[in-house]
């Protein structure tokens, strides 16, 4: 493994300030479950270990990637959270369909976050191979979702 991969669930715990009282928002792709789903329980779990209650955190599911960008518009519209969380996994293929996927997603998000209303978290996995997913969802190289929960706390934190 390349020296420059580190693993995304390791962070000094006292650099992260309290997220007691903070509203989440999580939209999360059905596409490749498996790994949308370990990367919403890290999310999950880290929010909770940094003070988010439970019942402040909104799960929203969409059918895949793309639809994350409408999913996480949604929650930003709504005024019920202060901070959402895309999550997603596109794997590429023999097709350029993993191009306009990747691209569509990426640009979608960045204009919501361009709106400015409240931070949009990118945690859309975009892998070569399955194997690659997995090392990045709970594997050797951790968790994206650990990662995507501590930047959701430090945008929504650092800008009160």
């Amino acid at each position: 493994m390349a020296s420059f991969l580190h693993n995304l669930s390791d962070y000094d715990i006292n650099s992260v300030p309290d997220a007691t009282g903070m509203r989440v928002g999580i939209v999360v792709s059905e596409w490749n479950e498996k790994i949308t789903g370990a990367l919403l329980e890290g999310a999950c779990q880290t929010l909770i270990k940094h003070g988010v209650h439970e019942e402040d955190i909104k799960v929203k599911p969409v059918s895949g990637s793309f639809e994350l960008v409408y999913g996480a518009s949604r929650l930003v519209n709504s005024g019920l959270v202060d901070v959402v969380i895309a999550i997603g996994c596109v794997i590429k293929g023999d097709t350029p369909h993993f191009d306009y996927i990747c691209q569509g997603t990426t640009q979608g998000l960045a204009d919501l976050n361009k709106e400015g209303k409240i931070p949009v978290i990118y945690g859309l996995l975009t892998c070569n191979n399955y194997e690659q997913a997995e090392q990045r969802s709970g594997g050797m190289l951790g968790n994206k979702g650990d990662e995507c929960a501590i930047t959701a706390i430090k945008m929504v934190r650092g800008w009160e």
